[in-house]
């Protein structure tokens, strides 16, 4: 007699490509990737770092008041001047302006991603919305507390051949956008260097199946 080749009631082999049990992910890893704030957190986060950035804005227009050249003007009672029609004070104004913004750019966008690496779409554009407002706000509130826009009744409060300040003015608009620029390059950046990594799915073959046969059949006792 010889010994059967595979014994009875042998339990199945392990399939290598079942169900993991209780619907758990087959790569470890894949929950925690998906883990993150919901969407209403992300838009509460959102909220806050635009509300902080755009109240950051008071002190670019303090910063651009005191940093920012004044252009200089006279007045002969009849009409204003120039005080020197080849200065660049106007001009240097705005540049004093983009280069804060800049500046406060890069530092919100580094702040924002320091604080919150695993942000979303909200919180980014809650970034740029944030720098946006806080460019437009340092623009009216450092021309508020500049020189008086009524350059006829400065001109006479001056006096005739008096030099006086002209009002603080951003002639190139397109610097509001300097802040929420920069903010978005330095977090994008920021996020593309050092921000999370999906984890690499890692393959679990389970045990290797063992061969029904395990060799020629011996024969029994004779």
């Amino acid at each position: 007699m010889t010994a059967p080749l595979t014994p009875p009631h042998q339990p199945p082999h392990d399939d290598p490509w079942q169900k993991p049990p209780g619907g758990a992910s087959p790569f470890p890893g894949a929950e925690e990737a998906q883990d993150g704030p919901d969407m209403r957190t992300e838009v509460r986060q959102a909220a806050v770092v635009l509300v902080a950035i755009a109240v950051s804005g008071l002190l670019l227009g303090l910063l651009w008041l005191w940093l920012a050249p004044r252009v200089p003007l006279v007045s002969d009672s009849t009409a204003v001047y120039l005080k020197d029609t080849e200065g660049e004070e106007a001009i240097a104004s705005d540049g004093t302006f983009i280069l804060l913004a800049l500046a406060f750019g890069v530092v919100s966008g580094a702040l924002v991603f320091l604080a919150r690496r695993h942000g979303g779409i909200p919180l980014v554009a809650g970034l740029a919305l944030g720098g946006l407002l806080g460019s437009v706000l340092a623009w009216r509130f450092g021309v508020w507390l500049g020189p008086t826009s009524d350059v006829v009744a400065h001109a006479k409060a001056a006096g005739k051949g008096v030099t006086f300040d002209a009002p603080l003015e951003l002639n190139a608009k397109g610097g509001l956008l300097a802040w929420p620029v920069a903010a978005m390059v330095v977090h994008l950046a920021l996020t593309a260097l050092f921000g999370p990594r999906d984890p690499e799915p890692e393959e679990d073959w389970g045990p290797a199946p063992t061969s029904a046969y395990d060799g020629p059949a011996q024969d029994g006792p004779s």
